[in-house]
């Protein structure tokens, strides 16, 4: 049984699973503090309110606590902001200039007399019926 468990435990799955757990733990703790030290106070110069959590109101001896559930959508959206705009979108940015692929070879090319597009082995354009040498 421990022999299992230690072939478990170095199998490439469950390690890059523990890695991503840690740095995923670790990343949240950097957008919490984005979100918490940056964003939210420049949310409260904007608006004068920096902390919803006061905000209820009672119906019929209860309590609805509307503030902290305002709070918490708020830091909802401003932590899915922080991640799109600072993660995913420079990540897709990059990673769409390092991926180039081959210009695929022409298959069309300029008739000379009308200037349309025509099939390189073409003798004869489509368009102005005008006689184009054959291209190889």
């Amino acid at each position: 049984m421990l022999k299992d468990f230690k072939q478990f435990v170095v199998r490439g799955n469950a390690v890059d699973l523990a890695i991503a757990v840690v740095i995923g733990a670790a990343f949240g703790a950097v957008i919490a503090a984005l979100v918490e030290d940056l964003l939210t106070p420049l949310i409260a110069a904007i608006l004068g309110k920096p902390d919803f959590s006061r905000l209820t109101f009672t119906v019929n001896g209860s309590v609805f606590k509307y503030g902290a559930f305002l709070n918490a959508v708020i830091a909802c959206v401003l932590i899915a902001a922080a991640v799109f705009f600072f993660v995913v979108r420079p990540l897709n940015a990059f990673t769409q200039r390092m991926h180039t692929e081959p210009t695929p070879d022409p298959t069309t090319r300029k008739c000379p007399e009308c200037l349309s597009e025509i099939p390189l082995g073409a003798r004869r354009c489509a368009f102005c019926t005008a006689e184009v040498a054959a291209s190889a």
